[in-house]
């Protein structure tokens, strides 16, 4: 454990710069956007395109990890809504409640840190993670908070889903990659160079940017924060290890991946949703603040919980 430790201690040492930078406005909330940008839009990508058009994805699909982890997730999805409409919250506040329980950071801050971590074979698992993430649970949040104010499902709901998706520049990436990948198609050398570059600077960018990011939340609603943050760091991880060690048993090697990725803390990306609808934000900010930081902690636990080694 405290092997894993300390070799996490890094990226979490890189986010408490940014955390430092954000905090002191050393780096501004504009240039925290700007760096955010750049992140999201070019080096993470470039990084999961190079990853997916490199790998075999016949091999790297997995349909019995897509449905362990989503068993997992979605029983903690359920779990925190049911607790929410016993405290008689309404559908909308239910669902970003739900969704702080079990979206985690796997983008920004999994992605680049499990390649370092575990090694580049890990992207493949982590891949299917992510887009179990933004395909199922983004999608269903915004199908729940559009189809309540509407009072029934329109086709324009699906309509903002399915933009979402396509606009959503790392499952443009990977669905690029993947199409790549498929054809067989060769990746040139200068090409492969140039995202190699390019996607370098998505680890320490990424982990700066949360850093920056997490200076301007607040820790109002600390008791909500903590119900969330205990979804998140310890059913989710829980959950999805009974999924995939006992419902649907994977590999050892890619059921830490899977486990380890339900171990991140609360994403941004619930963050800016919420703030979209204007439903709960100050809540998830907290849960965000709250969980990355106790994270530090429990993340290795549970690596060296479920990991073979």
């Amino acid at each position: 454990m405290i092997d894993i430790f300390l070799r996490t201690l890094p990226f979490f040492a890189i986010i408490g710069l940014g955390y430092w930078a954000g905090y002191t406005r050393f780096f501004t909330a504009e240039a925290t956007a700007y760096l955010t940008k750049f992140v999201f839009y070019f080096a993470l990508s470039a990084m999961l395109f190079r990853f997916a058009a490199n790998l075999d994805m016949a091999a790297v699909f997995n349909g019995r990890l897509i449905a362990g982890y989503l068993w997992g997730t979605a029983f903690v999805y359920g779990i925190a809504t049911a607790v929410a409409f016993l405290r008689g919250l309404n559908v909308q506040v239910a669902a970003i409640e739900a969704q702080c329980a079990v979206i985690g950071n796997v983008g920004f801050l999994g992605l680049p840190m499990f390649v370092i971590l575990f090694g580049e074979q890990s992207i493949g698992p982590m891949m299917l993670v992510l887009a179990t993430d933004l395909i199922v649970f983004s999608s269903l949040i915004v199908i729940l908070i559009n189809g309540v104010r509407d009072g029934r499902m329109r086709p324009a709901v699906l309509k903002t889903v399915g933009l979402g998706l396509v606009r959503n520049p790392m499952i443009v990436a990977i669905s690029a990659g993947m199409l790549w990948s498929a054809f067989a198609i060769p990746v040139p050398a200068v090409m492969n160079d140039f995202l190699t570059v390019l996607g370098g600077a998505a680890t320490p960018g990424a982990l700066f940017a949360i850093g920056a990011s997490l200076a301007g939340k607040s820790a109002e609603r600390i008791e909500v924060a903590g119900w969330l943050t205990f979804c998140k760091l310890v059913l989710h991880p829980l959950f999805v290890a009974v999924s995939v060690l006992v419902i649907f048993p994977l590999k050892p090697y890619e059921a830490t991946i899977v486990v380890a990725a339900a171990a991140m803390p609360v994403a941004g990306n619930v963050f800016m949703l919420a703030q979209h609808y204007g439903v709960a934000a100050k809540r998830v900010s907290a849960a965000i603040l709250f969980s990355t930081a106790i994270s530090i902690l429990t993340f290795p636990l549970v690596v060296s919980w479920v990991s073979p080694s």
